[in-house]
């Protein structure tokens, strides 16, 4: 039984005796076997290439890696390897064994005279109980076998699924205060003075919203609007916003934690990955000689200065879709439909938020190679050092790909477009969109719903579907039909390793980037749950639907649709930790601004305490947002229009001398009155105030959670201290001796 374990697989095409491709085949698997490596042939509609290798191999990599105390051992503790370092190492030594032509399997692959080369998915106990626990829709809710998961893929992987769990369990807490923010606004503020106010200005007559045949319009039209309005932007969303900021940093303070558990029940805390890396390219080649660390300030300048090039064609993408949105704005208020003439905002913002889908879905593509080129610019020493410099770069781009249109909604729109009379135009023809009259923050709500949806949805179906559609298509298209016997003639038996090997090759391939794309979808998501929930307290909800999902899908991928991943050694998630932090600290900035920029919880709060009926006289029994709208918008006198701008002067069959519009100016000569500052300085207070607060709470919790369990503490040191003692017994008898 033990001669039919494969370590690796090869694939070939069958190429013509003497070609190049052949020539250069042979050449690759005699520097094997010089290797000692055993090597099987089966020819089907391809040649595989069974590849194992000699236990020597594996005795030197512990001989190298095992801590010192248990050397002393004899040479049978050297038996067992387990199965996923007998990949890793065999991976590693057919990547780098190099040809007389001086080449590597990788440029092989490249000129197509090897066309896969994965290790197997096996008939084990261990991946029955993965399937039967783990890779099902019927386990959604149960626990993950990390350790199983583990023994099968790998330490990197299994991280990947303890981090996306423990993430997923904590998301209920945020979901459930999401919820309750949500029911907080429908219930207790829903009955507020200020929407009510909306509801009932009948006659308050607004200026138009477009410059041709655009009639004025009365206030009490967006009432509905309101009321969703406040239903998101009440006092509720403070205290959730500055909840989030906590929950950020209660989060990643409890993974550490769990991690160092993890780390010590895995014997990983004394591991070096670059130890490891030195050991194989000693294995590999005794003559090995290390690459030095270098730096080149000159090739960091030229990085930095083509990521910033690249950050300015993100945002000015974003520009785009905001140049998009006045123009369609336009075209659609003069429409001859009359429902969308009717509700042009709307239509403008939704079909806005799916175009922005669309630029998210093709820049990840160009984000991904302009990542690469930089990448292979810094030339970095090792293949961990690689993923950590193309880990920041693509999470840069992401980021810039997927917040920069969110970003000018909540802190630009309807701040820098004029006023009537004096807008601001686009090549001096379109005038830039308005915030609606109840406030920024609904659009900037629409936005992250339509965008957190369809990224969700369709990503994860596409996800899983693409897989799935290309595997029965590889299956249907490599099965020959070899079933014309003729009469007494005996079929030969059929190498029982040929259906497994033709199984796994089967299987959709795999890359080194598989795991990195699971790990860049949940950053991206954890930056929309965090950044401006406040806008959307329902994105944690959201995203928690999405993982306890994606956690299965991903499980299920791994084990039935794609071959099996080179399992890796890892003690942490490596970069990600960081890029995380830095999230939680925009988190806290975000938000912040979104209260103070974006919300109307300032205003609202400037008008109570100095503006309104209370101030000037004691009515305790009077609500004091009592003419807040009226105080809000200030008039502008109709003959002050523009000389281009057609508007109909009737309106209702009365003759209009003044309209409405939200700002803070004068009626005479519209500049900004004492109101407009007063407000200005207190949502800048605001801002200072929110986030001191919020990051002088992240710090505290931070110190207050210990990053490294006292149990995990307890037990390095009395593992250091019987390590030490063993050594003095040693050196005692020797003396003595």
């Amino acid at each position: 039984q033990n001669e039919e374990k494969w370590d690796f697989v090869l694939v070939s095409d069958i190429h013509e005796m003497g070609s190049e491709k052949e020539i250069k085949r042979k050449k690759f698997l005699d520097e094997l076997s010089k290797k000692g490596f055993t090597i099987k042939k089966i020819e089907d509609t391809k040649l595989f290439y069974g590849v194992r290798a000699p236990q020597h191999i594996f005795w030197k990599y512990q001989c190298l890696l095992t801590n010192p105390n248990s050397r002393q051992q004899n040479s049978s503790a050297y038996q067992d390897v387990p199965v996923t370092t007998r990949i890793r190492v065999v991976h590693f030594i057919l990547q780098n064994t190099v040809t007389s032509d001086l080449e590597k399997l990788h440029d092989l692959m490249k000129k197509k005279v090897f066309e896969a080369a994965f290790p197997l998915h096996k008939k084990e106990e261990i991946r029955e109980i993965l399937k039967k626990k783990w890779a099902r829709w019927r386990v959604l809710f149960k626990e993950q076998p990390i350790e199983e998961i583990r023994c099968y893929f790998g330490e990197k992987v299994a991280l990947y699924f303890a981090w996306l769990g423990w993430y997923t369990y904590l998301l209920i807490f945020a979901a459930l205060a999401g919820l309750a923010t949500v029911a907080a606004g429908a219930t207790v503020f829903s009955s507020s003075q200020v929407s009510k106010e909306i509801c009932d200005a009948n006659n308050t007559i607004m200026c138009p919203l477009c410059d041709q045949n655009c009639s004025f319009w009365v206030l009490s039209d967006t009432c509905t609007y309101a009321k969703v309005t406040h239903m998101i932007d009440n006092e509720a969303t403070v205290v959730f916003a500055m909840f989030m900021a906590i929950w950020a940093t209660v989060f990643l303070e409890l993974w550490k934690r769990e991690r160092a558990n993890v780390a010590t029940s895995w014997d990983l805390y004394g591991w070096d990955e670059e130890e490891e890396e030195l050991a194989l390219q000693l294995i590999n080649n005794s003559q090995h000689e290390p690459r030095p660390y270098q730096h080149s300030y000159f090739r960091s300048t030229i990085v930095l200065i083509l990521a910033l090039l690249m950050i300015m064609v993100l945002i000015g993408i974003a520009h785009a879709l905001v140049i998009y949105r006045a123009v369609a704005m336009a075209l659609f208020t003069q429409s001859e439909v009359n429902l969308l003439s009717k509700h042009a905002d709307i239509v403008a913002v939704m079909t806005g938020a799916v175009l922005h889908y669309i630029t998210i879905v093709i820049m990840t593509k160009v984000n991904w190679h302009v990542a690469l080129f930089l990448c292979d610019l810094e030339k970095p020493r090792t293949f961990s050092q690689r993923e950590n410099s193309f880990t920041v770069k693509i999470f840069l781009f992401q980021f810039f790909t997927n917040f920069s249109s969110l970003i000018y909604i909540a802190f630009f729109l309807g701040r820098i477009n004029g006023h009537p009379g004096h807008y601001v135009r686009i090549a001096g023809h379109w005038r830039l969109e308005e915030c609606h009259p109840s406030g920024c923050i609904t659009d900037l709500f629409i936005q992250m719903a339509v965008i957190m949806v369809l990224k969700q949805t369709i990503s994860n179906i596409m996800e899983y579907l693409i897989p799935l559609i290309s595997h029965q298509l590889r299956k249907k298209k490599k099965r020959p039909k070899k079933r014309n016997l003729m009469l007494g003639e005996e079929e030969e038996a059929e190498d029982p390793c040929k259906r497994q090997w033709l199984n796994n090759y089967e299987l959709n391939e795999v890359n080194i980037f598989s795991l990195f794309n699971e790990y860049l979808e949940i950053v991206i998501q954890y930056s929309f749950t965090t950044i401006f929930v406040a806008a959307f307290p329902l994105a944690p909800l959201l995203a928690l639907i999405n993982n306890v999902i994606e956690i299965h899908m991903d499980a299920i991928k791994m084990m039935r649709l794609r071959r099996r991943m080179v399992p890796r050694k890892a003690k942490d998630i490596g970069i990600w930790l960081q890029v995380l932090e830095a999230i939680g600290i925009l988190a806290v900035i975000g938000n912040g601004l979104v209260i103070a920029i974006t919300s109307d919880f300032i205003p609202v709060q400037v008008y109570k305490y100095m503006y309104s009926p209370c101030m000037r006289e004691n009515h305790t029994s009077m609500d004091c947002s009592t003419g807040y709208i009226n105080n809000s918008l200030s008039v502008f006198h109709i003959q002050d229009f523009e000389p281009h701008t057609k508007v109909l002067p009737e309106f209702k069959g009365q003759q209009i001398k003044e309209c409405r519009y939200r700002d803070y100016r004068n009626a005479d000569d519209y500049t900004y009155t004492v109101q407009f500052w007063h407000i200005f300085a207190a949502r800048l207070a605001f801002l200072i105030l929110f986030e001191h607060v919020a990051l002088c709470v992240k710090l505290i919790a931070a110190w207050y959670i210990p990053d490294v369990p006292q149990k995990v503490k307890n037990k390095i040191l009395m593992e250091k201290h019987s390590n030490l003692r063993n050594e003095l017994s040693t050196t005692e008898y020797s003396t003595e001796v």
